[in-house]
């Protein structure tokens, strides 16, 4: 079965409300400063954005409150009209869906549950604030997969009745136009994507590398 390209369904939506003259809210779940950059720079110029940051996966707590502090840094610094919104910092709910699933490789059953968790949280602020649609930056990210963010996504659209964006923000070398605005607003990139379990994975791929 041929994969759906997100990227050119987000094109369609694009043109769509560029030949309406319309441009409506979004609210976007962000993953972290860097990820977000190419995403703010790209949608601002089609839709009025909220940044809605609500990741319990990171650990420790310093590293969490290090990433809130350097994506409310970038927001003010582009200078794109881009509101902030801070979720609440949950670990617990991330060590709760983890149970059971704390061996297992990046990338598997345990990431899905937590793209779940955010994603729902996002649709759920999105339906209390009106917004017109709700998304996340994580799919610019090579590590993550487009298709089951974007297969979330729809499900979770449906049950809380907010449209998703469908999107692939790695595509149109959009990750490669996230490092080089990390580079030009000198953002702090982090080497894990937030969780314990894969601060511990980056940690085993340092060590082997210098074996």
């Amino acid at each position: 079965m041929n994969q759906r390209n997100y990227q050119k369904e987000l094109d369609k939506v694009i043109d769509g409300l560029v030949k309406e003259n319309r441009v409506p809210s979004l609210l976007l779940h962000s993953c972290c400063a860097p990820c977000s950059s190419y995403c703010l720079e790209y949608l601002s110029q089609y839709f009025h954005i909220i940044v809605d940051y609500y990741n319990p996966n990171i650990y420790p707590e310093e590293e969490y409150h290090m990433r809130v502090q350097e994506q409310q840094r970038l927001i003010r610094e582009m200078d794109l009209g881009v509101s902030f919104l801070l979720g609440k910092y949950e670990p617990e709910r991330f060590f709760s869906l983890a149970k059971g699933h704390e061996t297992e490789a990046e990338g598997g059953e345990r990431c899905f549950k937590c793209y779940r968790l955010r994603l729902e949280e996002t649709a759920k602020a999105a339906k209390a604030g009106g917004f017109s649609y709700f998304t996340t930056t994580l799919s610019i990210s090579p590590h993550k997969n487009a298709q089951v963010l974007n297969e979330l996504g729809k499900e979770i659209s449906d049950a809380f009745g907010v449209p998703y964006l469908y999107s692939d923000f790695k595509k149109k070398n959009g990750y490669r136009r996230s490092c080089e605005l990390s580079t030009e607003y000198h953002l702090y990139r982090q080497d894990y994507c937030g969780c314990p379990f894969s601060k511990a994975e980056a940690e085993e791929r340092k060590r082997r590398a210098q074996a």
